[in-house]
């Protein structure tokens, strides 16, 4: 019985490679998923033990940066209006020959 089994390996070599080849990819596969999860209920543990107020301050954060750029941003129109202005004020002008 065992010589016929060595002896069906030897036959069929490759199909015994790649039957291996496919558990192990398979195994890899179920690692990588299983650090996926491991990593993503991490994530909601930390979200849990924070909470909302984690959450709330850092949204405040991010409302401070948008009005500071929203500023900015209304700043830059106004330079950008007033040179407009200035140049098309140079464009009306009758010009001297």
């Amino acid at each position: 019985m065992v010589e016929q089994a060595r002896s069906w390996i030897k036959e069929n070599t490759s199909l015994v490679v790649f039957l291996v080849a496919q558990i192990v990819a398979f195994g890899a596969g179920a690692a990588a998923f299983i650090a996926y999860a491991v990593k993503l209920e991490t994530r909601v543990f930390i979200m849990e033990t924070r909470g909302a107020e984690f959450t709330v301050a850092r949204m405040n954060g991010f409302d401070q940066r948008i009005t500071a750029l929203e500023g900015n941003i209304k700043d830059n129109k106004d330079r950008i209006d007033r040179i407009l202005t200035e140049l098309l004020k140079d464009q009306q002008r009758p010009q001297r020959p």
